[in-house]
């Protein structure tokens, strides 16, 4: 799921626990086969060339899960649609959600935009496609910053021996030749003017340089409130927030910007900067992207960082030996993996499925979005069981640039506005691993009724709990349904129930394949095979019209209908 923003790089004070984003900076990029993969790709996709024959080893292995979870018995069909019964055999009976999503989470892993691993996920997605009969291909809408990511390690060796917890970030630079360094850590202090800001700048030079907020407890605050007495944790949230509102003034003096002060350090000579997001639950940080080319930059756990920070504060000279091994790839082409069932009738009307395929690299990219991708795939998999003739075309995009302001999505609505004109319904999923909970109508006044009508059919043990947001308002960002429905396009996203995803998921180290509940995926990956099929065949289009009256946004301003915009087609 995108953080979005305007202009190259919005930056967000240290702590945030939102990302900052590259914004637009669209060229032309002709419409050129793919080329060939570089070395590094080739690489990778060594490793990962037979994910195929793995995925149908472990659905042999393993089945449908049984091992974990017996599928839900539908109790409660509301008629008797042969494809809608066949629709729940093929998801719920023979579901190829855990091989799906075991494959891509651990063998191939996580997807950051321009890595080898993001090229592997492309191809692997087109292999199985293929080997389920369904026309599938990628296709390319720019390029970005190739990087590769290799080991990277960090060691206390003073004042006591303590191997860190810490992760080099993605798009940074490395050590030289990727061996091991060794520093003195100093924590940058608080200033008061631009005058100590200079007098200070020249000391970091070869040394490794702390530049984020000390938490100063890194248990959640729901531990405190639950144990501690209300004073004492009414004195810790003050303290805090003073200490924190402080420390942003300081570092605002050094930078304008994380990416800012990255920058400013590197050309003061530091040896690598160490980092920290704490995500306010144990063990776990956001972890997004650093702006040094030439050294390192690290997000360390809320423990050790502020275990560095605190010995350097005090005086007890910490030194740490590093080891990052990355490397810059230059410009790499950067691709939508398109894949679609021809209707039989209408083949220029569409049903899209939607799912954004990249990830960033802190964990295996698996709630953010590896569920949502593995829903579609696994839906489209249904579907070329039980329906191989469709009255109108199905598709699935799984979109590449999503993090990074929804630029696979956007340049594809770009690229084929005779797609937007002809969506009958777009169905988008990113928010977790959870069961569908809400789908809003995005504004569109008529579109209610297709949906209640097609949830009528659907077993309650999927449609149930799911609420209808009639008529809702159109997204203007967040993930991939925007970059349609700005154009009325009936584009919807099928929200999901939170398993604590903002804080424990959400672009974290933790986000890995053991946090997705594979009952919930097998249910949602049946239910959009549904949902497409009978939109699919429906005899009327989705009204496209539009709600004329809106509440005030929180700023009190009128509302506006979200602009379309393409996607960023290359890094700079």
């Amino acid at each position: 799921m995108s953080v979005e923003s305007e202009g190259r790089v919005r930056e967000l004070k240290v702590g945030s626990r939102r990302a900052p984003v590259d914004g637009d900076s669209p060229v032309e990029i002709p419409d050129d086969p793919a080329p060939e993969l570089t070395e590094p790709c080739m690489n990778v996709l060594a490793h990962v060339r037979n994910a195929v024959l793995t995925t149908l080893a472990v659905t042999l292995v393993l089945g449908s899960f049984a091992v974990v979870s017996a599928p839900l018995n539908a109790q409660n069909f509301p008629d008797d649609d042969p494809i809608l019964r066949a629709i729940w055999a093929e998801g719920m009976e023979n579901s190829q959600v855990y091989p799906l999503a075991q494959t891509l989470l651990d063998s191939i892993g996580p997807r950051l935009t321009g890595t080898p691993n993001m090229q592997a996920a492309h191809d692997w997605a087109v292999s199985m496609y293929e080997q389920w009969g369904v026309e599938a291909r990628n296709e390319q809408y720019g390029t970005w910053l190739g990087w590769r990511r290799g080991i990277s390690h960090v060691d206390l060796l003073e004042p006591r021996v303590r191997s860190l917890e810490g992760m080099l970030l993605g798009w940074s630079g490395g050590t030289p030749n990727g061996e091991p360094v060794e520093g003195e850590v100093i924590a940058m202090p608080e200033f008061t003017s631009e005058a100590e800001v200079e007098a200070w700048l020249p000391t970091v030079e070869g040394k490794f340089v702390a530049i984020a907020f000390p938490e100063p407890t890194c248990r959640p605050d729901d531990q405190w409130e639950q144990y501690a007495r209300p004073s004492d944790f009414e004195a810790m949230q003050s303290e805090r927030r003073i200490a924190e509102g402080q420390w942003t003034g300081s570092r605002f003096l050094v930078a304008p910007g994380n990416a800012a002060l990255q920058q400013r350090l590197e050309a003061a000579g530091a040896l690598g900067l160490f980092e920290s997001r704490w995500s306010d639950a144990p063990g776990t940080n956001k972890v997004f992207s650093a702006s040094t080319e030439t050294i390192p930059t690290f997000d360390m756990s809320c423990e050790d960082y502020g275990l560095l920070f605190r010995l350097a504060a005090n005086g007890q000279s910490p030194r740490v030996r590093v080891q990052a091994d990355a490397e810059f790839l230059g410009d790499v082409p950067t691709f939508n993996t398109i894949a679609m069932i021809p209707g039989s009738e209408l083949p220029d009307e569409y049903v899209l499925l939607s799912a954004h395929f990249d990830s960033w690299d802190g964990g295996s990219g698996a709630t953010d979005n590896g569920t949502g991708t593995v829903t579609m795939m696994e839906a489209m998999r249904i579907l070329s069981e039980v329906l191989p003739n469709p009255r109108r075309t199905i598709m699935v995009g799984h979109w590449g640039g999503e993090e990074q302001g929804l630029n696979g999505s956007r340049a594809f609505a770009a690229d084929h506005p005779e797609v937007v004109d002809g969506l009958q319904v777009l169905l988008n999923q990113d928010n977790g691993t959870g069961r569908v909970q809400n789908i809003s109508m995005q504004g569109l006044i008529e579109a209610g009724s297709h949906f209640a009508s097609w949830l009528a059919r659907v077993p309650t043990e999927l449609s149930g709990e799911i609420d209808l947001n009639v008529p809702g308002s159109p997204g203007g960002g967040g993930s991939d349904y925007a970059s349609f429905i700005c154009a009325g396009a009936p584009a919807f996203s099928l929200s999901s129930l939170n398993w604590g995803y903002g804080t424990y998921t959400w672009h974290t180290n933790r986000d890995t394949f053991d946090k997705v509940v594979i009952p919930e995926v097998q249910g949602n990956a049946t239910l959009t095979a549904m949902l497409a099929y009978m939109a699919s065949e429906d005899p009327e289009r989705v009204s496209r019209e539009r709600r004329s009256v809106f509440p005030p946004t929180r700023g009190g301003n009128e509302f506006e209908w979200p602009t379309c915009r393409d996607g960023a087609r290359s890094y700079n």
